[in-house]
């Protein structure tokens, strides 16, 4: 305590708008993990702070992602800590649904975030032993109001998926019609009937691509690189659902023979329409490099009957049309760059023991929650939703733990504290 009075004497104190002590951990993001981690320590019954840039929880969600969205997995391996999905929802539960079930998660346990609260900075303060996060208010009209919140735990919750990864295209700014990253598109229902390139082919890449045949549009997918796609479903089963039982009993590099044999079996040989498959495994890629293979809904049966063009990589773009790498010139009316997002903690979290430049915790699988200094991290394990909540519950007990031994100290104290007030009459 002495050593945060030293902290909020320091002249540089005086200097701020406000400044503010948490008594518990701050938790930067009100998506899926940071509602995870809150609803985990309030059953530790640790006090916390959830700060969040946007207006709402999982601003993601709700703000960047297209009308047709549903969960790639089934429910139950989605599901945060303490609360399943209604038996009412179906397997893949859609976006609107999702939100639904992370807003009810809020109000259940009483979570309620300080929107509008952008985070520019968070650095460990050595002689106080504390953590000092400056905020700025980005809610409209309100002017520019910063704070400095000063805290013993920090929770990372920001994700992986915080910023839009816009690539550099020879040509791109010249190019006459429009260009969009895929968190603005909503629906192909406004690109009927125009010729449409789709740069990039990961979930994200396939589904907009084979939303866009639905509304009548003509699109083109760049296949850059060699990419996994597997059926959603094998046999009436989830192919994720499999995976995990196979996984239970054979190893990683057997599991992922299987799985591609059986992928053969449903989607057969993908190689002739411009797809080619990587030498990694899927699994081992996913758990070596976090590249989620594709889960085929439909896109791949569009690519079959020439509904959706597969073309390799760009070379350039002019006004009206792409060039691509084997010389072919395509005329082309809008573009949607389906080209991923990527963490954003290296932009104001002033740290490099515990995360890496790219955003992400240095140490892999399943040590990358916990740091040093009360550092923590949620949702960069590349493991979904899943493995958000796995982190979770492991930072709620390990601060629960110090937070419960540290609060029956101060009573111990207290009690005695009373009993030599009440022996002096």
């Amino acid at each position: 305590m002495e050593n945060l009075f030293r902290l909020v004497d320091n002249q540089d104190f005086f200097n701020r708008s406000r400044c503010v002590l948490i008594n518990g951990p701050i938790i930067v993001g009100a998506g899926p993990s940071g509602l995870a981690t809150a609803a985990c320590l309030k059953e530790q019954g640790v006090p916390f702070v959830v700060l969040e840039r946007a207006d709402c929880i999982a601003s993601l969600w709700q703000k960047r992602t297209y009308d047709r969205l549903k969960l790639h997995l089934p429910k139950q391996f989605c599901q945060l800590p303490k609360v399943p999905f209604p038996e009412e929802f179906p397997e893949y539960p859609t976006k609107k649904q999702f939100i639904q079930y992370l807003e009810d998660y809020a109000t259940r346990f009483e979570i309620k975030p300080q929107f509008n609260e952008c985070v520019q900075s968070a650095r460990y303060d050595e002689t106080s032993g504390f953590w000092r996060v400056k905020t700025v208010s980005t809610a409209t009209g309100s002017g520019r109001v910063e704070v400095e919140y000063i805290c013993r735990w920090l929770v990372v919750a920001t994700g992986e998926n915080a910023e839009c990864v816009i690539p550099e295209i020879d040509g791109l700014g010249e190019f006459a019609g429009e260009v969009v990253h895929a968190c603005e598109y909503k629906s192909g229902e406004k690109y009927s009937g125009k010729k449409v390139l789709v740069v990039g082919c990961g979930n994200s890449g396939m589904e907009l691509s084979l939303d866009l045949c639905n509304h009548n549009a003509l699109p083109s997918m760049v296949v850059r690189s060699s990419v996994h796609i597997l059926p959603r479903e094998i046999f009436g089963k989830s192919t994720f659902e499999l995976a995990v039982l196979l996984m239970a009993w054979l190893p990683l590099w057997l599991v992922d023979k299987l799985m591609l044999f059986l992928s053969w079996l449903v989607l057969g040989s993908i190689e002739k329409y411009g797809i080619k498959r990587p030498s990694v495994g899927p699994l081992q890629l996913k758990n070596t490099e976090g590249k989620t293979p594709v889960l085929d809904i439909g896109a791949l049966e569009k690519i079959k009957s020439g509904d959706i063009t597969v073309v390799p990589g760009i070379k350039r773009f002019t006004r009206n049309q792409v060039e691509l790498i084997n010389g072919e010139t395509l005329d082309i009316d809008s573009v949607i760059l389906a080209t991923g997002y990527r963490s954003n903690v290296p932009s104001w979290l002033q740290e490099g023991k515990f995360f890496s430049k790219n955003g992400f915790p240095k140490a892999s699988f399943p040590q990358g929650w916990k740091g040093n200094a009360g550092l923590y991290a949620v949702g960069f394990a590349r493991r979904g939703l899943s493995g958000a909540s796995s982190d979770a519950i492991k930072i709620a007990q390990d601060i629960g733990k110090v937070w419960k031994q540290e609060t029956r100290q101060q009573k111990k104290r207290t009690t005695a504290c009373h009993r030599r007030c009440i022996s002096q009459f």
